[in-house]
């Protein structure tokens, strides 16, 4: 019995050039500047020191995740989790908010609450691999980031003035988690929103690609593969046709756009015509306007497939909401390069890793009606992927808990700054309405 062939090994060239070109970069491009004031140094010193005895409590809540990983929509643990550290603070969070059972709010308000931001924590894993992308750190960045602003605030009640709130935000892997919650008013009065996000490097800002799901459905009619073939309309012709069509479609994709299928079914036995197929498909792009027009190719080839096998097709998009590229609001993400470089991180700018190396996340949504910012922190090796096992163990080194302290005082810091400084606050919703302000994300493919 001949022995399995084993598949080729790619050629890592390309991803050590890619490194090569990254370290160039960042040895010669200049540090994000920016160009407010922020808060009041003593009390950006002070929140510091909130955030530096925090230390502790969000290294052991990270861990505390990563050795107990939630998929997405059943982080009940999880949710009690961060919800049991704020009661020790004092803080009362209610968990099962905003239509999603493992959704976490916890809000406060400081003098006139002029203005509103949210700090979002996620804490979903990975099935089968648990937290290979670094959420338990998220979600220790996020409460902590709250709990020294909630800190600065009983020390010193004057200090500044608006409302903080911390949204626990399930279903990041595979799903719209933060879609949900904004249909349900999450972000509803909130003036600017933040998040970051673990990482192999420290970014200030990274693309972000939109993503749509797809599940097409052909419909043909079975028959005896040897005896009537003739009488049968095949599926998996259809199925097969489309998944070639896609192939052939990425001569003329934009380089931004990306799109991956996979066949689920295609009939049961050879002996029988198949009378159904299925693929499931994500279509990405940087861009919302060009992620319309790749949904508008795949619709055709689908329906050309469909026309060419002679079956039937349903074209089913975005059981799960759609998510939209995040847009950066470059005026607050400075701010967090300043809070970055007094941890001794330098935040690189957009475009020192290549956007060749790009995900997506349901923080688009939420930048598409707010300001947002969505960072990156370093808690791995350069070049560690995410979803990965790599990136899972990297997730519960002192390495992680050391950029859970820095990530929530750069997400404390970043808001006390847009809640202290009015020139600051007015620039961000400058920038934002310059770049066409909010957005119908909800309805943008219908």
């Amino acid at each position: 019995m001949p022995l399995p062939s084993e598949p080729t090994v790619p050629s890592d060239f390309f991803s050590r050039h890619l490194s090569e070109q990254t370290h160039a970069l960042a040895a010669s491009t200049p540090r994000v500047e920016s160009a407010f004031a922020g808060a009041p140094r003593q009390l950006t010193d002070e929140l510091a020191d909130a955030a530096d005895a925090l230390a502790g409590e969000l290294g052991d809540l990270a861990l505390d995740l990563y050795e107990h990983p939630e998929p997405a929509f059943e982080e009940h643990r999880s949710a009690a989790a961060l919800a049991s550290l704020l009661a020790g603070h004092g803080v009362e969070a209610t968990v099962g908010v905003h239509g999603l059972e493992t959704a976490l709010r916890a809000e406060f308000v400081a003098g006139d609450a002029r203005r509103t931001v949210a700090i979002c924590a996620e804490y979903d894993a990975l099935p089968g691999i648990g937290h290979g992308c670094g959420h338990n750190v998220i979600a220790a960045c996020g409460v902590g980031a709250f709990l020294a602003l909630h800190a600065l605030h009983r020390r010193r009640p004057d200090a500044f003035a608006g409302r903080v709130v911390l949204l626990g935000t399930p279903a990041e892997e595979g799903h719209s988690g933060k879609e949900y919650l904004a249909r349900e008013g999450a972000f509803d009065g909130v003036d600017a929103a933040m998040m970051v996000h673990s990482y192999g490097y420290d970014l200030a800002d990274q693309v972000w690609l939109g993503r749509r799901v797809l599940t097409v459905t052909f419909h043909g009619r079975p028959a005896h593969a040897s005896a009537e073939p003739f009488m049968g309309r095949n599926a998996l012709d259809a199925a097969n046709l489309m998944y070639t069509g896609i192939g052939l479609l990425r001569q003329q994709m934009l380089p931004v756009d990306r799109v991956h299928a996979i066949i689920t079914e295609g009939g049961s036995r050879a002996s029988v015509i198949p009378e159904t197929a299925r693929l499931d498909l994500y279509a990405r792009s940087k861009y919302p306007q060009t992620l319309r027009d790749l949904s508008a190719r795949l619709d055709d080839i689908a329906h050309g497939a469909a026309l060419m096998a002679g079956v039937g097709v349903t074209v089913e998009w975005d059981r799960h909401p759609a998510t939209l590229p995040v847009r950066t609001n470059q005026a607050l993400t400075a701010r967090w390069a300043t809070a970055q470089a007094r941890r001794g991180r330098t935040a690189l700018p957009l475009g020192v890793v290549p956007e060749t190396i790009a995900a997506s996340t349901d923080f688009g949504n939420v930048s598409y009606r707010v300001p947002g910012i969505h960072p990156l922190i370093k808690i791995a090796p350069e070049g560690c992927a995410l979803h990965t096992r790599e990136f899972a163990d990297a997730a519960a080194t002192p390495a992680a808990r050391r950029a859970a302290v820095d990530g929530a005082f750069g997400l404390a810091a970043t808001a006390l700054d847009f809640l202290c400084d009015d020139d600051l606050a007015a620039a961000v919703a400058r920038e934002f309405a310059d770049e066409g302000g909010p957005v119908d994300v909800e309805h943008y493919f219908d």
